[in-house]
């Protein structure tokens, strides 16, 4: 039996696969600081600018069945080509956003951007478990994921230092050049405008560049990935779509695995889209806080290699218990324990959730067989998460100083909800690794 974890004649193709997990990752946490960005330059609420990630997530919920449809008929290669493009043309579009200054044309943006990443994501996850033996798969998939942190790092050090730090509308600048105590509302409308621009601006030139890297890319798998590869691509005979419905949703593990995702996701987004707020609450400032991000991450992308590693020795079930359990400990800790020490305590749930999503992943398609595709564009659909809790969490934070709860500040209560969520994945790990003994 070949056990390797990638095939010789497949490893062309996986470096260049892999290499789009850190493209994602780049959108995904270049895009987590843009809610505290947005709200103070258009002047708008928590609430309000956590559309931003509304409208991102929303765009994997519209596309990742299209997208499945799509490459059942095709292949993954063209699969992957298609989100490329639609990835380009939705950075592109922060040109004309940024010259209207509609926050709503920036949301839209991120939307078709993210058709891009569900063709992506829908693509690639499958593609690499593929890519060698299925007893390996799981391992494999974790090793590609293990890039993501990478282009997440990346966004986030450019968020930091490209477009946090050189926004004029921050508290901190307006009260250095126009006095101690000015805040940006306190300004004229002409002054307003002036600086709105120029931050917008600065949120718009990221996406551009990050838009010209996504077409060398779709140059060099046009010329270097072979449609061949990957054993679902070009197969002749594929299920019908509705018999794949029936199978997947009598599926337990399944099942509740794309419901895991979901929490999955919507926890990560709101444990690394608020850690601004949580930071700037007791005293640092948004490029500061943005530092605990990066730090966040940092230990993300360690925890994937260590995760990665240990699951030669430990099953994959057992160790999502064991990081559920952990990250549920972190996150409380966030509530309960006000100041620095709540901080440290959600940049160390970045260290449990490090292998969340590709594990989840993995274990639910591992009995999925013909309905693969299918199977991944509804766990890919799953990222759906982060679109509707962190507007919830954001509406929360906007009763800090008017209302708290028995004691605890708005800002820390409202990471009651990534808690749930990861109970509920805690669960799922505990119930399949039952099934598995049982098997």
């Amino acid at each position: 039996m070949n056990n390797k974890l990638v095939e010789k004649r497949y490893l062309v193709t996986f470096i260049l696969i892999t290499s789009l997990f850190a493209l994602w990752g780049f959108a995904n946490d270049i895009t987590n600081p843009m809610v505290a960005a947005f709200k103070t330059s258009m002047e708008i609420s928590n609430f309000e600018a956590a559309f931003v990630q509304f409208a991102f997530y929303g765009g994997y919920a519209t596309m990742a069945i299209p997208a499945a449809l799509f490459i059942k008929k095709y292949s993954y290669k063209v699969g992957i080509l298609i989100g490329l493009g639609l990835y380009a043309v939705g950075a592109f579009l922060f040109i004309p956003a940024s010259s209207f200054q509609n926050f709503t044309f920036f949301c839209l943006s991120l939307y078709i951007l993210t058709f891009g990443l569900a063709f992506l994501e829908t693509t690639a996850n499958p593609f690499i478990m593929s890519l060698g033996s299925p007893e390996t798969a799981t391992r494999r998939l974790n090793l590609a994921q293990a890039f993501n942190p990478v282009g997440s790092l990346t966004g986030m050090f450019i968020a930091s230092q490209v477009v946090l730090a050189n926004l004029w509308s921050n508290d901190e600048a307006v009260g250095t050049t126009y006095g101690a105590g000015k805040v940006f509302s306190d300004l004229d409308t002409a002054t307003k405008a002036a600086i709105r621009t120029h931050d917008l601006d600065t949120i718009r030139n990221p996406y551009v560049a990050i838009g010209l890297v996504v077409v060398l890319m779709f140059i060099l798998i046009m010329v270097f990935v072979s449609k061949k590869d990957g054993k679902n691509a070009d197969v002749k005979e594929e299920p019908k779509v509705k018999d794949s419905f029936r199978r997947l949703f009598r599926n337990k593990i399944f099942r509740e695995g794309v419901l895991s995702q979901m929490f999955y996701v919507a926890a990560q987004i709101m444990c690394w889209t608020f850690i601004i707020q949580y930071a700037t609450r007791i005293g640092f400032t948004k490029q500061e806080a943005q530092w605990f991000n990066i730090g966040a991450m940092s230990l993300n992308l360690f925890g994937r290699f260590i995760g990665t590693a240990l699951m030669k020795f430990i099953n994959p079930h057992k160790m999502l218990l064991l990081f559920a359990v952990g990250a549920c400990c972190t996150v409380a800790g966030t509530i309960i324990i006000d100041g620095p020490v709540g901080l440290y305590c959600l940049v160390a749930t970045s260290a449990f959730m490090s292998i969340m999503f590709p594990t989840i992943y993995g274990i639910a398609l591992e009995d999925v067989r013909q309905d693969t595709t299918l199977g991944a564009a509804l766990l890919v659909m799953a990222i759906v998460g982060g679109a509707i809790m962190p507007p919830l969490q954001g509406a929360i934070i906007d009763m800090e100083g008017s209302t708290d709860f028995a004691g605890i500040s708005a800002t820390n209560f409202s990471f009651i909800l990534p808690l749930v969520c990861f109970f509920i994945i805690g669960i799922y790990a505990f119930r399949t690794m039952k099934g598995m003994n049982k098997r």
